[in-house]
């Protein structure tokens, strides 16, 4: 009687949350296009969750608080009241079915192997089997006031190892390794006609920056990042974003003629 009762507290409560909202409790993942004041609503329902849902089961998923509010926030600042900004989430993680590969076997090492300046003691390894994980779970497009328009794509390669090995003293003991390498792209297409220029300096080491004129301009910016945190990756997604912008001065980017 009570388990019913708080059910339907709580299913009334996640009723009156932003759709969005919903969508991430339920699915794990969004997809929707609106404007700024539209995405501010949804923004601000995800700020009351905490106070409206109580259950473990309906918490928000992993990146929701921080990489996607952010996100949404900042280019919402950069945005007209009449832009669009499209997202498509899948926050469930690389484990679901669809985004796993098939496993392998990988071959044994020897018993002592080089590796950097030093040797590591492999001895008792019996098997190793290995599986990759592709999950894209971020796509942006942005419609900006400067009338660019800015795509994000984030997705995170997975290798899953299962290392079995039998100690000195005959004991089996199997061990897993997880390792992840997330890949960020930031697109940038100017407006018809916009000026660009050649950076003073160069981006840094781990960012790739790639230039295709033509009628609308395109900077690709990319960059890999190895086991970051979940607080790094906004901030690594928009210093990507803010490099597509070193290639083109404040005020250059209004379309010299009738943008098509």
């Amino acid at each position: 009687m009570v388990t019913a009762m708080f059910w339907r507290k709580q299913r009334s409560a996640i009723d009156a949350l932003h759709p969005l909202h919903q969508s991430l409790i339920w699915h794990k993942g969004l997809s929707g296009s609106l404007r700024p004041a539209d995405w501010a609503q949804f923004v601000a329902s995800l700020a009351g969750h905490s106070a409206a849902v109580r259950r473990r089961k309906w918490s928000l998923p992993g990146r929701t608080a921080t990489v996607l509010v952010p996100l949404i926030r900042v280019l919402c600042e950069d945005m007209g009241p009449g832009g669009v900004l499209s997202i498509n989430a899948d926050l469930r993680g690389p484990t679901v079915q669809g985004k796993v590969g098939p496993a392998r076997q990988v071959p044994v090492p020897p018993d002592r192997m080089r590796q950097g300046r030093g040797f590591v003691k492999t001895a008792g390894i019996t098997s190793i089997s290995e599986s990759w994980a592709y999950d894209p779970w971020l796509w942006i497009r942005a419609e900006l006031r400067d009338k660019s328009v800015l795509e994000v794509a984030a997705a995170d390669r997975v290798r899953n190892r299962r290392i079995s090995k039998v100690n000195a003293r005959g004991k089996h003991k199997t061990k897993h390794k997880t390792k992840v390498t997330s890949v960020l792209t930031v697109t940038r297409r100017l407006p018809a006609g916009a000026v660009t220029h050649q950076p003073a300096t160069r981006p840094p080491r781990w960012v790739r920056v790639k230039m295709r004129p033509g009628h609308r301009t395109v900077i690709t910016a990319r960059g890999k990042l190895r086991g970051a945190r979940e607080d790094a990756m906004a901030e690594a997604i928009l210093m990507l974003s803010a490099e597509t912008f070193r290639w083109t001065r404040p005020g250059a980017t209004q379309p010299m003629g009738r943008a098509t």
